[in-house]
């Protein structure tokens, strides 16, 4: 237990005799009350060769203790203290003729004496009997050790304390125009709050949720990297700006195909060694900040405070963008900055022909951090096709964040492989030891012909089809009208948007990332009984309409013209999750709509 006006290491710290202030008998005894009687076998500090007999030293301290006590009691009822145990400076003044004295320069270095903590306690004890209600609750019972306010002992208060991380709030909306207020940290990452936002919303954390920054004013969106501050993001937004959480697929995707986003016309190195380099060596050099990456091509630039845009050929390196003002020349004394990639992020354009009367839809900006509401200072840009612009704004991110990037990659990645017990089933067996067997007979048998297991397998599927037809009969309301469940069923699932155009259903698969395999369902426009997928492939969007056929009085769903039919577009789907059929590859992802 500390005492008050002590610092706490008084209690525990080892003293020596250097520790103690070598000053004259007379200096010492101005330090110390009138009641307080000086030992006389007390060894004197002008020897510093002696050895200090450190018990005699507590025992002549304790012996003392009563006196001392009863000179602090009757000074301590006079004269109030302050919550540390510190007098004030108009009662040190106003003290009679036992008040302290000024100290010289060489005085004003206070130094407690070791003590005894058992003696200490008791002190306390006796005092807790003589305690007032007007006094504080931790009397000093060492007013002469109060230190002055330029001395270095630090009183227990004025320790600086840690100050708690402040909180803010912040409005997050869903597509469908939901919204909700989320209270943060202000240290709090975009990747935190989209784990907040899905256990929040009861969604599927599958590492693909983001938070898009969105000015629609200015018509440009992008995605947040997950390691940005949500705080400090909002403090460069304006008042119309605001937060979107949605799915993106394609955020890490050149980690995996990295050909697919870096064409070999559009990577400098690769034109040098004739399109020899591996996918790992093409994102090394983009990863590894040592070397020097370039992206060129033909790029559509908007003239700053002009509507005219120029076709100039460009190049993104790591120092910035760059214009070239003579052909495709790219030396030094040819090239212009365009824009810096230190403190600018890049986005995507929203309508650009309707806003900025763009050349094509392929548009994107490079946007300074200190730009809110203007446009003059946007670096208006416009690719030729999404192949292209996809490369750049991919080269933008990787050369501004480099591995940091990576790292963003990898976390979810090692997180999983961390709990591999909690995110796949406990299995007995492994599905690669499962064999195909026959039940018709009275003793089952395994299928060895890969053709009759084939067989076997359509027949069950279609004596299934037949069950849940048949239950579908039994659950009508006459047997005469089949039960319309089928038909309405598919509207309770993520991938079913109803009702929106083809137009629609375009801007929902760009925005959630254009990768192979990503898709929705829709009704169809043209044919109010028909329905449409919506595929992405190769960065390209398809349609695909989907029938209805009749087949012995019952309804069936058909993606091939009847060849391969499904009683409702659950199986339908299902079926090309795991097959590709006709379509040109299977069903990987699907767009979904969260409400918050």
């Amino acid at each position: 237990m500390a005492l008050a006006g002590c610092p706490d290491s008084f209690l525990h710290l080892p003293y020596r005799i250097d520790n103690v202030d070598q000053t004259s008998a007379h200096g010492r005894r101005d330090l110390v009350e009138p009641g307080f009687q000086e030992p006389s076998n007390r060894i004197s500090l002008n020897h510093q060769d002696d050895d200090v007999d450190l018990e005699a030293l507590v025992n002549d301290m304790n012996s003392s203790f009563e006196s001392l006590y009863s000179a602090c009691s009757m000074q301590s009822e006079s004269t109030p203290l302050l919550q540390n145990g510190q007098l004030s400076r108009s009662q040190l003044g106003s003290s009679g003729p036992g008040a302290l004295q000024p100290l010289s320069p060489r005085q004003k270095v206070q130094r407690s004496q070791p003590v005894r903590i058992m003696a200490v306690r008791r002190l306390q004890e006796e005092e807790q009997q003589f305690r007032t209600s007007s006094l504080p609750a931790i009397p000093n019972p060492f007013p002469e050790l109060c230190s002055p306010a330029s001395s270095p002992v630090l009183a227990p208060g004025s320790l600086p304390q840690s100050q708690p991380a402040s909180k803010h709030d912040v409005k997050v909306f869903s597509e469908d125009g939901t919204s909700k207020v989320v209270e943060i940290l202000a240290d709090m990452t975009a990747r935190d709050l989209c784990q907040l936002l899905v256990y929040k919303s009861h969604c599927v954390d599958d590492n693909s949720w983001t938070l898009v920054e969105h000015h629609p004013h200015l018509g440009l969106e992008r995605c947040l990297e997950d390691h940005e501050l949500i705080v400090q993001v909002e403090s460069t937004m304006g008042s119309e700006s605001k937060f979107l959480f949605r799915k993106n697929y394609a955020k890490y995707e050149f980690f995996k195909n990295p050909m697919n986003f870096f064409p070999e016309q559009m990577v400098a190195w690769c034109q040098q060694t004739n399109g020899s380099i591996p996918q790992s060596q093409l994102l090394q050099n983009f990863l590894n900040s040592s070397s020097c990456p370039e992206i060129q091509g033909f790029l559509h630039v908007k003239e700053l405070g002009r509507k005219s845009w120029k076709k100039l050929y460009v190049c993104l390196r790591r120092s910035g963008l760059y214009c070239s003002t003579k052909g495709t020349s790219k030396e030094p004394r040819h090239l212009q900055l365009l824009a810096d990639l230190e403190d600018s992020n890049i986005f995507s354009l929203i309508a650009g022909k309707k806003l900025y009367n763009a050349p094509a839809e392929y548009g994107f900006c490079i946007k300074p951090n200190r730009v809110r509401n203007e446009t003059k200072e946007l670096r208006l840009l416009c690719a030729e096709d999404e192949q292209s612009r996809t490369c750049w704004m991919t080269a933008f991110r990787l050369l501004k964040y480099g591995m940091l990037l990576y790292q963003n990659y990898r976390i979810p990645q090692q997180r999983k492989a961390m709990l591999p017990h909690f995110s796949t089933p406990v299995r007995s067996v492994s599905e690669n030891s499962l064999v195909a067997m026959d039940f018709s007979g009275q003793i089952g048998r395994v299928i060895e012909n890969p053709a009759e297991a084939q067989s076997a397998a359509l027949e069950e599927g279609h004596a299934w089809r037949k069950r849940s037809t048949r239950m579908n009969i039994l659950g009508s309301q006459s047997p005469l009208h089949p039960s319309t469940l089928s038909t309405v069923i598919h509207r309770t699932q993520h991938w079913f948007h109803g009702r929106i155009s083809r137009e629609e259903s375009h801007r929902i698969i760009k925005q959630q990332g254009l990768v192979d395999g990503l898709f929705l369902l829709r009704d169809s426009q043209s044919n109010p009984k028909a329905f449409v997928l919506t595929l992405c492939h190769h960065q390209k969007i398809k349609h695909f309409q989907i029938l209805p056929c009749e087949d012995d009085g019952q309804i069936f769903f058909s993606l091939d013209d009847g060849n391969t039919k499904f009683s409702d577009l659950i199986q339908l789907v299902e079926f090309y999750q795991l097959n590709k059929g006709v379509l040109p590859c299977k069903l990987k992802h699907h767009c979904i709509r969260v409400a918050l």
